[in-house]
């Protein structure tokens, strides 16, 4: 299984951006898909996940109402829709795969993908 992420990028405050993570190897339908983030000496930190199956959603409180995660069945993508991204933001953004609902713990997710860097400027 291959994670690739993408979409990654430059903007200033307010802006948006929309990272996609692209799924090969195999079909991840009974899993759950997250994304993560990490900045320069601090941790990984959970961002938001999703079941494939059913959609369900789940957010860290940080990026409640301005991110939105979802997925594409036909083209086996997992999408974040950032808006009204702040300097806070600025990260490396990680997609993960996972097969079980613990969608915050880093440990359950067992594929990951390369980072793509977000930079929200001021």
């Amino acid at each position: 299984v291959q994670l690739q992420a993408s979409g990654g990028g430059s903007v200033q405050a307010g802006g948006s951006l929309r990272l996609s993570c692209a799924v090969s190897g195999r079909t991840l339908s009974s899993y759950v898909m997250g994304w993560f983030r990490q900045v320069p000496g601090k941790e990984r930190e959970f961002v938001a996940a999703i079941t494939w199956s059913s959609g369900i959603t789940y957010y860290a409180d940080p990026v409640k109402g301005r991110f939105t995660i979802s997925r594409d069945n036909a083209k086996n993508t997992v999408i974040l829709q950032m808006r009204s991204l702040k300097p806070g933001d600025t990260a490396v953004y990680f997609c993960a795969a996972g097969p079980r609902w613990a969608p915050t713990l880093m440990r359950e997710y067992e594929y990951w993908g390369q980072g793509t860097q977000v930079t929200v400027s001021s």
